[in-house]
């Protein structure tokens, strides 16, 4: 897949962020673009800059935690060929909260879309791809959290280790159809997803909130380069992509010094919960 002209790549999650970077990423490689979100207008305007750069853009209102209206999506997207080149499996959102603080439904939400709604993206556009026997590539976004966990994004967190494994599962049964299949984490990326994101217990204080955007916008480490990334990784049929400088630490430290990890993890997540909040040390 070092060659993406004329290509057909499918990214979920288009409307904004890293999808719509992905999106204009891939075009202006030379691909044309299947492009699916929840969000009409945000993703009506990916589509109209993909055709901008010249190359051609079909966008689709779906949510990809619906089993019927992903399989009806893929059926549609079917019709007009046999399968896609490269399926980006990127739609998601953000909860913050202990586990103590996370309700039954909010997993039921956070698991439907950062989990499902991969499983449902492989499940139905990888069986054509391998029908078709010409090869082609998966990436699934994962994150940083994907193999470091912090309490105050234990679901979170759970969702992205999960993305990470299905991953891991897919690359070595697909090896031999020629398919490869890359997992991306993002360290700390702004995006609309920190504005979006479902807060639980201390997470929702307003004062917390405000700090975590303003984290994000001060350090302003844009999707593009998300985008940028996972071109490149599909060019080098890269396996595991850390995206930003901390990603690609705490990949490292996790691989070499897991406890030395756990530990500075904690320390690093404490003091930013420190700073939110205005907290003064417990001992006055």
């Amino acid at each position: 897949m070092d060659d993406l002209r004329g290509k057909t790549a499918l990214v979920t999650g288009a409307a904004s962020g890293i999808g719509r970077a992905t999106a204009l990423a891939l075009a202006a490689a030379g691909a044309d673009l299947v492009l699916c979100d929840v969000d009409a207008a945000g993703l009506e305007e990916t589509a109209a800059r993909v055709r901008t750069a010249g190359r051609r853009a079909e966008a689709s209102v779906v949510d990809v935690a619906n089993r019927d209206a992903m399989r009806a999506f893929a059926a549609s997207v079917h019709r007009a060929r046999p399968a896609v080149d490269v399926l980006v499996n990127n739609a998601g959102v953000a909860l913050g909260g202990d586990f103590l603080d996370t309700t039954l439904e909010d997993w039921d939400w956070i698991v439907s879309i950062n989990l499902m709604g991969v499983v449902h993206g492989c499940h139905f556009f990888l069986p054509p791809m391998v029908a078709r026997g010409a090869g082609g590539h998966v990436v699934n976004v994962s994150s940083a959290a994907g193999y470091v966990a912090t309490a105050p994004l234990a679901a979170y967190a759970t969702t992205k280790f999960g993305v990470f494994g299905l991953s891991e599962a897919l690359r070595d049964e697909l090896r031999p159809h020629g398919i490869g299949v890359t997992t991306i984490c993002p360290g700390f990326v702004n995006t609309p997803i920190t504005r979006r994101a479902r807060l639980r217990g201390r997470a929702a204080a307003p004062e917390a909130q405000q700090a975590m955007i303003r984290f994000y916008e001060r350090r302003n480490y844009g999707p593009e380069r998300v985008g940028a990334a996972i071109v490149r990784s599909i060019r080098r049929n890269r396996t595991v992509v850390p995206v930003a400088p901390e990603a690609w630490v705490l990949w490292a430290l996790k691989r070499l010094a897991p406890n030395l990890t756990a530990r500075l993890n904690h320390a690093v997540s404490a003091r930013m919960e420190r700073r939110a909040l205005g907290a003064r040390p417990a001992s006055r």
